[in-house]
């Protein structure tokens, strides 16, 4: 089968499950909320990130499907895949991870979690070196001004050769409700490295299980990186 009709299947597969109905997150956008999903639910994300512009200059389209498990009260592990087209061809990753909520406490709005992500190409266009990152991040959820959260931690990348850039940086994010059912939010990895991007958007609660995310990311380094994200998500 065709790229393009893999491609058209997967927008049309989107649009088909908007129409059916994610209370938690694994990321705000694109950085680590400290959210884990559910023990014994499961929440899949189906994403579409784009560069406009020719394959020459810059221009790529991704597609990806995320899924994460509730392995226990405060444990979530999962898999994203993600595949794209851009000038060197259609890289593919899969990217493993795992997440612990290691403190909660709902009176003071505050959380603090952990975690790890594995970025491991699954052809020579992804690249031939498996690496990762491990993160820490508190947030706090401001009552004040109608249930702002901040999100702040630290990330380091294990393993990434020195051509791919900052090893060790910063996250930040911030959700702020502005209806019962739709959240700005916006987020920033620090560094010139893969995930070195800010992001700004909003979510809207399409139903108790569904959300939708749309937003634009603007990268660290290069005027002509960035793009724009759509994610929609599901909880079962």
């Amino acid at each position: 089968m065709k790229f393009r009709t893999l491609s058209t299947l997967f927008i049309l597969t989107i649009c088909a499950f908007a129409f059916q109905q994610a209370s938690a997150q694994s990321t705000i956008f694109n950085v680590a909320s400290t959210d884990v999903v559910a023990e014994k639910s499961f929440y899949i994300e189906s994403d579409y990130v784009a560069h406009f512009g020719s394959y020459a200059n810059g221009g790529f389209q991704t597609y990806g499907l995320r899924g994460v498990y509730g392995v226990g009260k405060n444990v979530e592990v999962g898999a994203n895949v993600f595949v794209s087209r851009n000038e060197s061809g259609t890289p593919v990753e899969i990217q493993p991870n795992l997440k612990w909520k290691a403190y909660s406490n709902e009176k003071h709005g505050v959380a603090v979690s952990g975690g790890t992500v594995l970025f491991v190409p699954l052809n020579k266009k992804a690249g031939d070196r498996v690496t990762g990152m491990v993160y820490a991040n508190v947030s706090k959820v401001v009552k004040s001004t109608n249930g702002t959260r901040l999100t702040s931690g630290v990330y380091t990348m294990v393993g990434a050769e020195k051509e791919a850039g900052t090893k060790t940086g910063v996250m930040l994010g911030v959700e702020q409700p502005v209806h019962r059912k739709v959240n700005l939010i916006a987020d920033w990895y620090s560094g010139k490295n893969r995930i070195g991007y800010a992001a700004t958007g909003f979510s809207v609660t399409l139903s108790p299980k569904q959300t939708l995310f749309a937003g634009y990311n603007f990268g660290n380094s290069g005027r002509g990186n960035n793009a724009l994200s759509i994610f929609y998500s599901y909880t079962f």
